[in-house]
């Protein structure tokens, strides 16, 4: 009896080593030693005044955790903008009617932001997956205007080279916010545009690993995040389900299931740029 006892205490302490080991090499892959870890890159840069121009529904997620502890634990105004209303998704799961879907995503990214606590939120009309065929001065001013209506000191945008997952929306939504922030700069008023600019990074070896194609363009052609803070993780879960049109979004674009990736992904990524360091040109 105590043989079989010691023996089955051997077999425990096997698979919990075992367990410990894959949950560890796991995290490895969404850990950025290039970045520093912070309670909010927000918080640590100074922000009073935050806007996000992002390229469809859904896209608010990659930065769930720096809005919410914007206004949670710094107080900073916030604000959003999403360029297209996702119309063009794939639905996983379907909820919805295709031809709504561009309502019905529209609504669960407001629905979402608020859940976040942002301030306000703007859904435009652009097609799509057709953002780099959009009238390019268009953009460039309507993003402008939102510049000079809500004076942020700091802009939350996608790497241009790289756009978060490799989407060409994403892509050119962040062009597009670095030459409004220009065109700003050089406008005859107080007001010159943000003093930073933060870029949402996603994690290099999770994305080599798992991320395809795509993956691997996103890994070559984004720098390295210059900062980390805490997902919100409760919010991410939040806002999936929110998102019910796109739900299971994760697994399937990622394989393993929601929860254990964020089990494993409790950590945003950014690389922050201090124009006056910095500057775009």
């Amino acid at each position: 009896m105590r043989k079989r006892t010691v023996a089955l205490i051997i077999v425990a302490s096997i698979l919990i080593v075992a367990v410990a080991g894959v949950y560890w090499f796991g995290r490895s892959l969404f850990h950025e030693p290039s970045a520093q870890g912070v309670d909010s890159v927000i918080g640590e840069v100074g922000g009073t005044r935050v806007v996000g121009v992002f390229a469809h529904p859904d896209d608010e997620q990659t930065v769930n955790g720096l809005f919410t502890r914007a206004k949670t634990h710094d107080d900073a105004y916030t604000y959003m903008v999403t360029a297209t209303r996702g119309e063009a998704g794939t639905q996983v799961p379907v909820v919805a009617r295709q031809k709504d879907l561009g309502a019905v995503r529209m609504a669960e990214s407001l629905k979402n932001s608020f859940n976040m606590g942002v301030d306000g939120h703007e859904v435009w009309d652009y097609p799509d997956g057709g953002v780099p065929q959009s009238e390019e001065e268009e953009l460039v001013e309507r993003v402008a205007d939102v510049l000079r209506q809500q004076k942020p000191d700091v802009v939350v945008a996608f790497w241009p080279e790289s756009g978060a997952t490799g989407h060409k929306d994403h892509m050119e939504t962040g062009r597009i916010t670095e030459l409004a922030i220009l065109e700003v700069a050089e406008d005859d008023a107080a007001y010159k545009g943000p003093e930073h600019i933060v870029y949402t990074i996603s994690p290099t070896k999770a994305l080599t690993m798992f991320g395809g194609k795509a993956g691997a363009f996103v890994a070559e052609n984004q720098p390295a995040p210059t900062h980390s803070m805490p997902a919100e993780v409760g919010k991410k879960h939040e806002g999936w389900a929110i998102h019910a049109s796109q739900e299971n979004y994760m697994q399937e674009t990622y394989i393993l299931p929601t929860w254990l990736i964020y089990a494993l992904w409790d950590n945003e990524f950014y690389y922050v740029r201090d124009l006056a360091e910095d500057p775009l040109r």
